[in-house]
């Protein structure tokens, strides 16, 4: 049965079309080509050689769920069985990357996902690990789930370098107290429907969408600068599975730049002294992701690179 399945998985992700690293071999920082709006710089970050956009063959959760590929539901009715997990149906024919930081609300309270995991297109019920992010709020009747996009890189550190729920309730209790949001669930989620917050947030959105489309089809990823910090980065192995991921990302980088953020005002000679800890050597990068960031693999190759600030 193992070895059927990773048939089918080799099949499904092509490894002449994934790397089994991400270093300056492969990718180039663009920082002629950087994006600005107000407290927010992005910096794309490209692959070398022809623009190919990679393996169609793995779609983003975001993606799935959209087309109605794949179907979100709670494991059991028991908070203290079943909190951890969350039932993935994908009903595609495609593999679904599912990325720690991803957001579902709804359920019998809101999750984010804390594993990276590729679920693969067996139509059967897969399961995922994923933390709360709602402390007052188990229901007694399931909602349905809604996808919410990534949390900003101060959460999603949490969730990868911690992995600890009281810690994770901590962030979230401190980020809606520093922002004055009333939320009586302590539901993370209510950030995003906060009516002052609403509009700017929107103003980001629309230019840097704007902006990224315009860009040819060599984006990989992109570094996150404001004020005079780097709040992350997030790289993918291939073209298409960027894009897939883009909107989502961004929600979660513009929400922290207008939370916390300034105009930038960082030089380039500091963003590549932090990204020569990334993608200079591969050693190097393992060494330092293990504390400021995470490196998923899939069959021996590189799918996602995360990092976040020091």
């Amino acid at each position: 049965m193992v070895r059927a399945i990773l048939i089918i998985l080799f099949s499904i992700v092509s490894s002449r079309e994934l790397l089994s690293q991400i270093t300056y071999d492969q990718v180039f920082v663009d920082y002629d080509s950087a994006i600005e709006y107000k407290k927010l710089k992005l910096v794309p970050i490209r692959k070398k050689g022809p623009a190919s956009p990679g393996t169609a063959e793995v779609i983003s959760l975001s993606a799935a769920l959209r087309k109605g590929l794949v179907a979100v539901s709670e494991r059991g009715t028991a908070s203290t069985e079943n909190v951890h997990w969350l039932r993935i149906r994908n009903n595609s024919r495609k593999s679904v990357y599912v990325a720690s930081g991803e957001l579902l609300a709804g359920g019998r309270q809101d999750r984010v996902i804390s594993k990276d995991t590729i679920l693969i297109p067996s139509g059967k019920d897969q399961y995922v690990s994923v933390m709360c992010v709602e402390e007052s709020r188990w229901s007694k009747k399931e909602k349905k789930f809604t996808y919410q996009n990534y949390a900003n890189p101060r959460l999603r550190k949490v969730v990868d370098q911690d992995r600890n729920q009281v810690l994770i309730w901590k962030e979230i209790f401190t980020q809606l107290d520093s922002s004055k949001i009333i939320a009586p669930t302590l539901s993370y989620v209510s950030r995003r429907v906060e009516k002052k917050l609403i509009t700017p947030h929107d103003e980001y959105m629309r230019f840097f969408r704007q902006r990224l489309q315009k860009q040819d089809s060599s984006i990989v990823g992109f570094v996150c600068i404001t004020g005079e910090k780097i709040i992350g980065s997030d790289i993918f192995s291939f073209v298409n599975l960027f894009y897939d991921e883009m909107d989502a990302l961004l929600h979660g980088y513009v929400e922290e730049a207008i939370a916390y953020g300034n105009k930038p005002a960082l030089r380039d000679e500091q963003v590549i002294k932090y990204m020569d800890k990334i993608l200079k050597d591969e050693n190097r990068q393992e060494q330092y992701l293990k504390k400021n960031g995470k490196i998923f693999r899939f069959q021996g190759k590189v799918i996602h690179i995360t990092s976040y600030h020091e």
